[in-house]
């Protein structure tokens, strides 16, 4: 295969101005050193953990074609924001797979190889990495089985291992019925583990139902916080990781914990329960302030939890086993499922964004940079 030496990249701008721009810059491939490869990118996913670098501050619907660029608006209260990046060209995309087509000394046998790799910088057409950061797709998968290995999955995975890690029994997840969400369920079924399912419609409910899911409750409909306490009670569950973030799910789930452990209780409390109850935000598709009211007692607490400090906690062999896991199982337990297959350009189209943007459960967009 012949190395190339330039190509597309989908670049993000904040501007002074007020404005997001989005472009296709022509960027250099660095040729690869001792250790390195060339990937031609054949498949990378838009995340939700994207989105804020891709589109940031700017309103969705207001994104129009301007030349060779889609520029979008961002109001004077978030751009005050966003004095770090201001102005600055900046690659976008975390995870990809596609072809190995060249490599530097050491990694020869790598070429041809179909690979996983995760690194910033993937809505490109070929990217320059380390070969020891790149994992080699399993034999009969392909790149578009290997888009999603990282991201979801390990964010999945790294739910129950936090679980474990901070001595609690049990799950509560929101947005449930999303790909990362089915995932979880999967886990959670193969390890015996008891998941208490969060979702907004009945549709949502029938694909973690026709998973073999358990506990489902609907947060859209009457009755919601009874069938909650009934399925926290039921699990013991008093851990939760929330995908919406603002408005007052997070505190329903939190009082809800309460009114479950206090079923058990010994007697009264001014105080509320012992049992300690956390809520680890981990997504913002509500970008509201997260609202805590009364009735959560006094032993609970409410975090941010990422992935990527997550994998730094468990250190080098438990990523391996974690990665190795989700190697295993790429076609199963994590397998991602797509709503559409777009292009680099595609991208850049108001109506596409649009779409992507607006984060809906089961909604999922795989980009194909070689795709014309």
């Amino acid at each position: 295969m012949t190395a190339p030496t330039t190509g597309k990249q989908l670049q993000s701008r904040v501007t002074s101005a007020g404005a997001l721009e989005l472009w296709l810059a022509d960027v250099a491939v660095p040729a690869p050193e001792a250790g390195e490869i060339v990937v031609r990118i054949e498949a990378t996913p838009i995340n939700p953990s994207d989105l804020g670098l891709l589109l940031g501050p700017a309103d969705p619907a207001s994104f129009r074609l301007d030349g060779d660029k889609t520029v979008g608006d961002v109001s004077p209260a978030r751009l005050a924001s966003m004095g770090a990046r201001m102005d600055q060209a900046m690659p976008v995309g975390n995870e990809g797979a596609g072809t190995v087509v060249a490599a530097g000394a050491g990694a020869e046998d790598m070429i041809g190889r179909t690979v996983s790799l995760i690194g910033g910088a993937m809505y490109a057409e070929y990217r320059t990495v380390r070969a020891r950061d790149a994992v080699p797709v399993p034999a009969g998968a392909t790149a578009a089985d290997g888009a999603s290995v990282f991201v979801n999955p390990l964010t999945a995975l790294g739910m129950t291992e936090t679980m474990r890690m901070e001595g609690h029994t049990a799950l509560v997840h929101t947005a449930a019925a999303s790909n990362l969400g089915q995932m979880l369920n999967k886990i959670c079924l193969a390890d015996g583990i008891a998941l208490v399912n969060i979702v907004r419609s009945d549709d949502q409910a029938a694909i973690l139902r026709d998973l073999g899911a358990t506990h489902i409750v609907d947060s859209s409909k009457d009755g919601f916080e009874e069938a909650l306490v009934d399925a926290l009670a039921d699990t013991g569950a008093t851990l939760a990781f929330d995908a919406i973030g603002g408005g007052e799910l997070a505190g329903r789930i939190l009082v809800a914990m309460e009114a479950a452990a206090n079923r058990k209780a010994d007697g009264y409390s001014r105080y509320g329960s012992t049992t300690h109850k956390q809520v680890y935000i981990y997504g913002r598709l509500d970008m509201r302030p997260t609202t805590i009211g009364a009735g959560v007692g006094m032993a609970w607490g409410v975090g941010g939890w990422l992935l990527t400090p997550f994998l730094g906690r468990i250190g080098g062999e438990g990523i391996a086993r974690l990665r190795q896991r989700v190697s295993d199982e790429l076609t199963t337990t994590f397998a991602s499922h797509y709503t559409a297959t777009i292009s680099l350009a595609d991208m850049l189209k108001p109506d596409v964004i649009t779409a992507y943007a607006r984060r809906a459960t089961g909604e999922k967009y795989l980009v194909d940079p070689s795709k014309r």
